[in-house]
């Protein structure tokens, strides 16, 4: 993981940002992606030594005004501006806002219950390390075959890395893995050890397939989306998907998936022995 994660997001942040955006001329010779380090100070008012010292991570703590002027400037969105935020605190050495806490493995009744509701859809709960807590019925109809709940305690991040089948089940192999990644920095990332713990595993076991990602990728996984998946005895399905994030005691997400198109609703309605309709494609 980068020694230097709010220097490595601004800069991708800046990197995404279109002159257009802000009111700019690209101009025929530009090169450079993205708004350049000058364009990127102008606009938020601060110096671009300054912009190029918190990129280069030998300056890892801006003031909250400096702050708010470059979430401006970079068009972030809120849920950016608080990723932003964590990352100055986490440049403290030691600091972990889980305050060391393990992750945590117990599913509260009332959220299984809640799964158990969500039935026949696939829906999964998982930990800050990818572990799968808790999933209905329906996905395991979906995953089961694939291999991904193989073990006592299976972990989706491991399977996707580490096991040759996850390659066969997603099509889209290079986007899942990095959905896993941005998931494993997201948060405390490397300064919980038990995350770190994962991290030094797939490094040694994966290689550059993962540091790479390490390396580039912000801790910023999509909310939602859509995964196409290879399934061995129901061809190929295309899910989109929902990630609710439960409250902060608990430091788990919810996971669903429904059916983004009619072949993969009439699918899953035969996976999971449900009647005709029972998920609709959305």
């Amino acid at each position: 993981m980068s020694d230097n994660e709010l220097g490595l997001f601004l800069r991708l942040r800046r990197e995404a940002v279109t002159p257009a955006e802000v009111g700019l001329l690209a101009g025929p010779r530009r090169r450079t992606p993205g708004l350049r380090r000058a364009e990127l100070a102008t606009i938020a008012g601060v110096s671009v030594e300054y912009v190029t010292r918190l990129e280069q991570g030998r300056d890892r703590r801006p003031s909250a005004p400096v702050l708010a002027a470059l979430a401006d400037a970079l068009r972030l969105t809120a849920g950016e501006r608080v990723h932003l935020h964590r990352l100055v605190k986490g440049a403290d050495p030691g600091f972990s806002c889980t305050g060391g806490a393990g992750p945590n493995r117990s599913v509260r009744p009332t959220v299984q219950a809640l799964l158990d509701r969500l039935e026949p859809a696939p829906a999964v709960l998982l930990n800050r390390l990818s572990e799968v807590l808790s999933c209905t019925d329906g996905y395991r109809q979906v995953h089961g075959p694939i291999g991904s709940l193989d073990g006592r305690q299976p972990n989706f991040a491991r399977f996707v890395f580490t096991d040759p089948r996850a390659r066969t089940a997603f099509p889209d192999w290079e986007t899942v893995a990095d959905e896993q990644v941005a998931a494993l920095k997201q948060g405390p990332g490397r300064s919980d050890p038990h995350v770190g713990a994962l991290v030094d595993e797939l490094t040694v076991s994966c290689g550059a397939e993962f540091t790479r990602r390490l390396e580039t990728l912000p801790g910023l996984p999509r909310a939602n989306g859509v995964t196409r998946l290879s399934h061995p005895g129901a061809g190929e399905l295309r899910l989109g998907y929902e990630t609710l994030e439960l409250p902060a005691d608990d430091d788990q997400r919810l996971v669903v998936h429904l059916p983004a198109d009619e072949a993969t609703a009439a699918a899953l309605d035969r996976l999971t022995g449900r009647r005709p309709g029972a998920l609709r494609a959305v």
